[in-house]
């Protein structure tokens, strides 16, 4: 049990980081102004806004990422999180998602990518 806290909390940090990347890939394309530039970032790296998105993709999901999702939304909540604690731990499923995908599968990641990137979220 705690090897697999582990693992997808390892899935999670890295699964952050390749959230940003592409947020950020997408927004510097927005504009050159850099206080928009952060505006556009981070109302899309956030957890309110990663819950949507986990939520957009859900239908998309196989049955093992389906799993993997549930057992992420299941990890620990750290204390300053509890507020809004069914947001957090949908964004945390995302994060997993993220990371394993960039870790195992990166084909599915673009395809993901490609999904999110044809959205009212992203246009």
């Amino acid at each position: 049990m705690l090897e697999e806290i582990i693992v997808l909390r390892n899935y999670a940090h890295i699964g952050d980081s390749v959230w940003e990347l592409f947020v950020r890939n997408y927004t510097i394309f927005q504009t050159s102004n850099s206080k928009i530039l952060h505006t556009i970032t981070t109302q899309r790296v956030n957890a309110s806004f990663q819950k949507d998105m986990l939520n957009f993709i859900e239908s998309e999901l196989t049955e093992d990422e389906l799993e993997l999702a549930r057992r992420a939304r299941n990890l620990p909540i750290p204390i300053g999180r509890r507020s809004i604690q069914a947001d957090y731990r949908k964004a945390t499923a995302l994060e997993v998602l993220m990371g394993y995908w960039y870790l195992h599968d990166k084909e599915r990641l673009e395809y993901i990518y490609s999904l999110l990137k044809n959205t009212e979220y992203f246009s």
